[in-house]
């Protein structure tokens, strides 16, 4: 039994040493879009290959430092060292937080490294990995620029030891760092969380989840309307260790990147380089063509209680949500929800709108970089 860890990092001699110049700067404001990022449920066979850790998610958040006055917006992040360039998620696995898209007072601009407060970057570039106990800052010709407003994109990644994630009993891991101002004593804490279950369900897809259009030429494209790309499919799997309940899940890793408003069910394809939205998928979940154990029919039933409640199961073919649980039963009109499964097996179907090109950067390559992660969700 691998029991739940938990690490947490009372910087009290830090706040301490700010508290007297705190004051002057109190209107200072650093907001995280995300302070609490949930990774979910992981499943111990999820990884069957031989590579050393398991990538257990990717999330993005958006980060704003706001200051009344102009003066250097330089940000640090303590947290415990795994390794030069990883943070420590528990004793047993590591994550990492990428920044870029930094925008200063309304025009974007590179970042740099900083190995301390007051001191000189030691790398610059539009993305950078955030170091354990270094700064980000906004820069320009190797110059550190002063600023009210600092909007920053930070994408974070956590990864596992495999046989870590082998718990007998439900685990939880949590680890919290922290994001700060040195000159203001304003500070913001990331926490991380990951679940693993005891319940050993292993997903797969065809080709590793890959869709790709190729090269897509503006002139075959329409300037005005959407482009819709030619519907491809997926082969999906999961195989269990004995029937367990389960519900799927999609995860929008570009998520508000979408075009086409609120839709749950549109996934992001990212943004170009000046930000524009690049276009929207659906993925779409046909029960026919699925098929499951030595049931003869399958139905679909869905959930936007996290499991609470359920739809009454149809043979109705509609896009995932990315809010909703989706799973199979073997009967029509019911609500029980969905029934236990060893062997899933059936076709996706992926349908792609690009926006009008008139409306994206064409001055270099847009790359089609839609990411979603599927999810199981045991019951």
């Amino acid at each position: 039994m691998h029991p739940a860890t938990c690490l947490r990092h009372l910087s009290l001699g830090l706040l301490l040493a700010f508290a007297g110049t705190a004051q002057a700067f109190e209107e200072c404001q650093i907001n995280l879009s995300e302070p609490l990022v949930d990774l979910g449920l992981m499943s111990r066979l999820a990884q069957s290959d031989s590579a050393p850790q398991r990538l257990l998610g990717e999330r993005r958040l958006s980060l704003t430092f706001t200051c009344p006055q102009a003066q250097d917006l330089s940000l640090f992040y303590r947290g415990t060292a795994a390794s030069a360039q990883r943070l420590q998620f528990t004793p047993n696995g590591s994550y990492a937080i990428e920044v870029g898209n930094a925008v200063l007072d309304g025009r974007a601009v590179e970042l740099g490294l900083l190995p301390g407060a007051g001191q000189a970057p030691v790398s610059s570039a539009s993305v950078l990995e955030w170091r354990p106990d270094h700064g980000i800052a906004p820069l320009q010709q190797g110059t550190v620029l002063q600023g009210k407003t600092l909007a920053l994109q930070l994408t974070l990644r956590a990864w596992a030891d495999p046989a870590a994630t082998q718990v007998r009993d439900a685990t939880t891991w949590e680890v919290s760092g922290m994001m700060y101002h040195s000159t203001s004593g304003r500070y913001r804490d990331l926490t991380l969380r990951a679940h693993f279950a005891p319940t050993a369900c292993q997903p797969t897809l065809s080709d590793q989840g890959v869709v790709d259009y190729g090269t897509l030429y503006a002139k075959d494209l329409s300037a005005t309307h959407e482009t819709p790309l030619p519907t491809r499919t997926v082969r999906l799997s999961v195989t269990c260790d004995a029937p367990a309940r389960f519900g799927l899940r999609m995860k929008d890793n570009r998520d508000g990147s979408a075009t086409g408003g609120t839709d749950e069910t549109a996934y992001g394809l990212d943004l170009d380089a000046s930000n524009n939205k690049i276009g929207r998928f659906y993925l779409t979940i046909d029960p026919a063509e699925f098929s499951a154990d030595s049931l003869s029919t399958l139905y679909r039933t869905d959930s936007t209680s996290n499991g609470a409640a359920w739809s009454s199961s149809t043979a109705r073919q509609i896009p995932m949500a990315a809010n909703s649980l989706m799973g199979f039963t073997d009967k029509t009109g019911v609500t029980t929800g969905p029934l236990a499964i060893q062997v899933l097996t059936g076709t996706m179907r992926i349908k792609t709108y690009l926006a009008p090109i008139q409306s994206l950067d064409l001055r270099d390559v847009v790359r089609i970089n839609g990411s979603g992660t599927l999810e199981i969700i045991y019951l």
